[in-house]
């Protein structure tokens, strides 16, 4: 089978990592790095490097990774798009909706793959945790929370908080639950000088019912990733910097304490972290990339899932603003 020649637009923090994967990576050739600003973290080694998007195509490329700043993401896109190579380009889809709705139009009708790169998705604790809500081991899902906190990355200018770190959980929310958001109210905070929000409080629910909420920040001085999912028959506990997932089941024991059982709802029952292949989430999203664009099997992110992830991003700013609850 010919590799697929692969180019990469973008060589900062995140398209460095891009670069290893695509060395690693079966079935893929990395043909070229692009970056106007150049190669801050010494990674092009012998890749040819380029300073334009336009010198990157045309050294013939079928697929593309585009790891830009935020607000260049659609104008890289198009471009790609123009000249009929598949993309990967990193979340949020793009710096707002109108333009997430252009990207998708543009790879939709020329009959590329668009991807964007929500990572978490492939998070081998969060696939673990889907596939098990999926099997019905949870029973009715009742809520899905997440935390997502820490300091303040300097290398982040461009966006606020909510669509660079939200946009992480707004995305497995829905994908978990298999259901998109139906209402969504947010409050944010300004506390580090910054243009952007730094700061989000949301609460919702999605369209099949499941109560949802997310505390996502900068300005913490722990770092934490925990997605929990609660449902008739317990709670699962996604640890996503561990890839470690823990159920604790409702139990089933009498509580014999009276003092102890007039307060208690559901009552403790066992716990239990599971043992699963943990593999490197960036390795899994390019798999499925490269995948998709062969036809072997289609578990991207589509720039569709992609723009409708921007679309509740932007709502919560919108309810912070306005101090109303935002219904899709």
């Amino acid at each position: 089978m010919t590799a697929l020649r692969v180019g990469l637009v973008g060589l900062g923090a995140m398209g460095r990592h891009h670069a290893r994967v695509l060395r690693e990576l079966d079935g893929v050739e990395l043909v070229g790095i692009a970056d106007a600003t150049g190669d801050r973290y010494g990674v092009a080694g012998r890749t040819p490097f380029v300073a334009s998007v336009d010198e990157l195509i045309g050294r013939g490329l079928d697929a593309a990774v585009v790891a830009v700043p935020t607000i260049a993401h659609a104008s890289v896109a198009m471009r790609l798009a123009e000249r009929g190579v598949h993309t990967l380009v990193e979340k949020p889809i793009a710096v707002d909706a109108a333009a997430g709705e252009q990207m998708v139009e543009a790879f939709r009708s020329a009959g590329l793959v668009g991807a964007v790169g929500h990572i978490e998705r492939f998070n081998p604790a969060v696939q673990e945790l889907r596939r098990r809500v999926n099997a019905g081991e949870l029973g009715a899902v009742y809520q899905i929370a997440t935390r997502r906190q820490g300091p303040f990355p300097a290398r982040i200018s461009d966006v606020g908080v909510v669509k660079d770190l939200g946009s992480h959980d707004i995305d497995l929310t829905a994908w978990v639950a298999g259901s998109p958001y139906a209402l969504i109210s947010a409050q944010v905070t300004h506390r580090s000088g910054r243009e952007y929000e730094d700061m989000v409080v949301a609460v919702g629910c999605l369209a099949n019912g499941v109560v949802v909420n997310h505390i996502v920040n900068w300005l913490s001085p722990m770092k934490e990733r925990v997605t929990i999912v609660t449902g008739e028959r317990g709670a699962f506990v996604a640890d996503t910097m561990t890839s470690d997932l823990t159920f604790y089941a409702n139990g089933n024991v009498a509580t014999v304490w009276d003092a102890v059982s007039s307060f208690r709802g559901v009552s403790e029952g066992d716990v239990t972290r599971y043992a699963f292949q943990k593999r490197e989430p960036l390795l899994v999203e390019h798999e499925a990339f490269r995948d998709a664009i062969l036809g072997i099997r289609h578990d991207t992110v589509t720039m569709e899932d992609g723009l409708r992830t921007l679309r509740v991003v932007e709502a919560c700013v919108r309810s912070s603003e306005t101090e109303q609850p935002v219904r899709f």
